[in-house]
This record gives C-alpha cells, structure tokens and sequence, in this order.
C-alpha cells in the first residue's frame, strides 16, 4: 500500500507562552502559564472551503436561479473570482482554513476538451486548494492523461477506491490529515464507484473503482484512534441520494461531515442525519462552500455554513489567477468564439424531466439521421443561453462543447416497441428509485420524435404509463430507427445503454458535426418545452432528485 499522505498546517501561537525563559520569576511562570492554559482552552475557529463539479468553466457566465417560483438569470462564476474568495476567506483565518475541491474539474468546456484537461494545470497550481478528489468525469481522456493532469495541478490528490488494474495498488493516498488553528481534520475520499457503467467504459479501462464500505470502517479506524483527528470528513463524489444514505449507516460512525459532490445540487443548510451531515455547494465555479465550526477541547461546539455565489462583480477576479487563465484560452479563444446559429428561446439544463436545450440537440440527430427516434443521455451541465433585449443569443462551438462534452460519432440501430419500453423503465429507475443505492447518473433520458408520460413514484417496471412515437401509440412488436451517440467500450448491441439493437451503424460524422450543420440550416432556432417528457405525479417543474428531505433548489 503506499504510503498515508499526511500535510499539517502550521499552527500560528500567541507570542504569549510560547517560551519561559530560566530567569523568570515564580509569579511571572505562573502568569504565563495561566495565560497559555487560556489560551489553550479557547475556543478556535476551522473553516472549510470547497468547489465541486467545476466542469472546465473558467470564466463568469450566465446562471439558473429560482426566486419566488420563478426563473432568473444572473452572471456568476469564474475561477479567478473563487481564489479572491479564497484569498479573502484565508485572511480572515489565516491559519484555520482548508481548501477542497470534489471532483469533475478537467471536463465539460471546450478548453477542457481543446487540451484534454491540461489547460487546468496552471491554474490550479497558482490558486490555494489544499487538495482534490477526482471525479466521475476525471477519467474522460483515459486513465494515463487523468494522472498526468493531476499530478500537474501540484496538490495532493486523495482517493480511497480507484486501483490500478495491474498493480491492484491504490492509484491515490485514501486520507489526507491536515490541521487547523491546532485542531485535527481528517478527510477520506472516494469517486463514484459506477464510474466504468455511467461513462464510457473505454475512458476508464486500466482501473478498479471499488466501493465505498469495501475500506471505509478501516480507515475511519485509522484516522479516529490512530491519528485521532478531531473532526472526520468524507469528501465524496458519489451524488446526493447515495450521500444521504451512507450518512445514515452504522458503520460510518465516527465521520462528521459529507462534503458531497457530483449531482450539482445547490445545499445551503446541512442535512442532518442519522450519523452526518450532508453538504454539496452546487457547480460550475458558481458556488463556493463555507463551513465554520467552532472548536473547543476537540469538539465541535458551534457551526454555521453559507454557500457563496461567486459574484464576479462582487468579488473581481484574482490578478494572478486570471492572467494564467487568458494565456491558457489564448490559442482557443477564436475557436471557442465562433458562432454556428442563434436561439430566440433560452437554452438552459436544470429541469430532471425535460429541457429546451436536450429537445433541440436531439431534434437535430433525429433530422441528420432520419430516425423515428433520437436519443441522448441525461446531462446535468451546459450553461445557460438567454436571448439579449433583441430577442437572439449566439449559440457557439464552446456552447457546444458545454451541451455535449464528449463528441462520439452518431450511432444507430434498430429497436423494438418493447425494447423502447423496458429500457426506459430503466432508465427512469436509474433517476428516481426509492433505493438510493439503484440510483446513478444524470437526469432522465433525452429523446426527440417520441412522448412518454411516467409516473416517478410507481414501483420499479411500472413508472411508464404512456409512450408515443411519431404521434402514434408504441407498437411493441413494430421495428423503429433509434439514433444515439457511440459509447465507446459498449457492446455493438447497445444503443445509449440500451441492449440489443439490431443493425447497429455507426455512422461518419459525430454529434456535434449534425448539431453544426442543423443550426447551419435553420440560422435560427426556437426550441421550447413541449410536452414530449411528462411525469404525472410531481410537481412541475421539477429541480431535484432529493425526496423526502428538507431541501429545495433555488
């Protein structure tokens, strides 16, 4: 096993007790001393800050709010803003603060794709993160180029469940042991053990992701009686419905906090459950996470928590941190810039059930191929695009990249009504089952020449309650033409995780060559919400997977 990566913070002491030299006198001893003691005693302050899900977005953009039931859109982000924040947290408890990001850093923007993760290097090793954890998405451009893009980041990198499939060696130290303002932190990190079924399972070919309670009462052993850490953490990457079950089993006594990660979900109030408290600071560099725990003899006795929006002009971007990110968008930033149509209806990705922006990507794949069907997966990310006072927004190639961060070639195949069927009670299981553990991945299934009405809280195998395709009842015997993107790794069989197509083609232009020439043709688009995804027995619209929680996204 390799060794335990442990980096303790210096702790800064009053000038006060530090030294008693010989010739003091008795009194003055004894003064010191009870100076020390008090010292000692009082209670010292730890603040946590942490970034999740940052998806390659460098720059301020614009960002989905809820207020007061409606939608609203406000300029937020920029990873030079979030070291100002940074900067400002740390002078305000200069030896007390640590910095954390969970995950899904190197993947979601054109500049991601452009330079497979490598533009982040430089920017991350100028910028005050203490450590990271890999993410689901880490592994996009294969295990070698995820390794070499960490290590370039000059931080500690901690992950307790990725192995080497040749070594079986862990590829990262499980824990890292930090401390602050003279209490003990400990973090224990895991990724998605999922990661070879919900990415393409050749991006992460080479590695073992094992799951979480394969190690997790060992190692909090470890850190509770061997190290005796005062505050345990769990930063995971693993989504907020497996968060809040694993924070209600036994045998993660011991853990704290979850600083969770993966699902983007905005928390700004602890979960409380049985054994831990549950957090996720949302995404995109929008958000940045503050935990302030008030420490004394070791124990937590006060906490409070804010999740701050990165307002850029609130918090102006970090001189240093910016000039490193115009030099690394520099030789894209023409590419990125060019324009390949324009949208006189907002484009944005934050509904579960359906949205405009999925609806016009699959409506081009569905016109390029001339398939009954077009499907895509379920993506959470991808900026919004919201039509200035004239009524257009420009849709750019680094839009696109933001909307589909893996370019595959477009597959097809031919599948049944009953195939259509089961595999979309499938995938509505992966979105909403009652068992956390069942649950995995991003938001339900995309599709454009088909409607279907569900019902999200029916029992597994009976959510569907209507499916349509071309403005006709699903034949379950009838054949249909289904178009997808190409998961490489997959069996030839499979369609968007669905089994046995028939007649599978992969076909010679990818997605984003079909959605370049779809916008190419029509010059502008107008897609709307229409009714093509419909669930019965929720609210609408809906904004979250967490049930049953005292959490709403706003």
């Amino acid at each position: 096993m390799i060794p335990i990566l442990k980096i303790i913070a210096r702790t800064a002491l009053p000038a006060a007790g530090i030294f008693l030299a010989s010739c003091q006198s008795g009194k003055q001893n004894q003064a010191t001393a009870t100076t020390q003691n008090a010292t000692e005693n009082a209670v010292k302050t730890v603040t946590i800050l942490q970034t999740a899900d940052i998806h390659g977005q460098l720059l301020p953009h614009q960002e989905f709010f809820v207020e007061d039931g409606k939608f609203v859109f406000k300029k937020r982000g920029g990873i030079a803003s979030i070291q100002t924040i940074f900067k400002q947290v740390k002078a305000e408890n200069p030896n007390g603060t640590v910095i954390v990001d969970g995950g899904d850093l190197i993947q979601g923007s054109a500049i991601a794709a452009l330079t497979e993760g490598e533009a982040f290097g430089p920017i991350i090793q100028a910028m005050d993160y203490d450590f990271l954890i890999p993410g689901n998405w880490e592994v996009v451009y294969g295990p070698d180029k995820m390794k070499k893009v960490l290590q370039a980041f000059g931080k500690p990198v901690v992950c307790a469940n990725i192995y080497d499939e040749n070594t079986t060696r862990m590829l990262y130290p499980p824990y890292i042991v930090k401390e602050a303002n003279g209490v003990k932190l400990g973090f224990i990190s895991y990724n998605d053990p999922e990661v070879p079924i919900r990415q393409n399972p050749s991006f992460s070919k080479g590695l073992i992701f094992k799951q979480v309670e394969d190690n997790l009462q060992a190692l909090i052993q470890e850190l509770k009686k061997k190290q005796q850490v005062d505050v345990l953490f769990l930063v995971t990457h693993i989504g907020i419905s497996k968060q809040i079950h694993l924070a209600d089993q036994e045998y993660i006594k011991g853990v704290d906090f979850i600083l969770g990660n993966d699902t983007h979900e905005r928390i700004r109030k602890p979960i409380k459950r049985k054994y831990a408290q549950v957090l996720e600071p949302g995404a995109f560099a929008s958000f940045v996470g503050r935990l302030d725990l008030d420490m004394k003899d070791g124990k937590i006795v006060g906490q409070r928590y804010e999740l701050i929006d990165v307002d850029p002009e609130k918090y102006p971007a970090d001189p240093e941190v910016q000039r490193i990110v115009e030099t690394q968008l520099a030789p894209y930033q023409n590419q990125i810039a060019e324009v390949l149509g324009y949208t006189s209806e907002p484009l944005y990705r934050y509904l579960v059930v359906e949205n405009a922006m999925d609806n016009m990507i699959t409506d081009a794949l569905r016109w390029k191929t001339g398939a009954d069907v077009a499907i895509s997966n379920g993506f959470r990310f991808g900026n919004p695009i919201i039509p200035d006072a004239k009524g257009k927004a420009a849709i750019t190639y680094g839009d696109l990249w933001n909307m589909l961060p893996v370019n595959e070639n477009v597959k097809t195949g031919l599948a049944t009504g009953q195939q259509l069927h089961d595999w979309m009670e499938k995938e509505l299981h992966n979105v909403f089952s009652e068992k956390p553990l069942e649950r995995f991945g991003g938001w339900v299934i995309r599709f454009s020449g088909m409607e279907m009405t569900f019902n999200a809280n029916a029992p597994k195998g009976q959510r569907v309650q209507s499916i349509k395709i071309g403005g006709k009842q699903l034949d379950l015997k009838k054949e249909y033409k289904v178009a997808a993107c190409l998961r490489r790794g997959e069996p030839d069989h499979m369609l968007c995780r669905m089994p046995n197509a028939r007649n599978p083609q992969v076909l010679d232009y990818t997605a984003h060559e079909a959605i370049t020439e779809y916008l190419k043709t029509k010059g502008t688009v107008a897609p709307k919400i229409d009714g093509r995804a419909k669930v019965l027995d929720l609210p609408s619209p809906v904004l979250s997977q967490v049930p049953n929680v005292d959490y709403v996204f706003r």
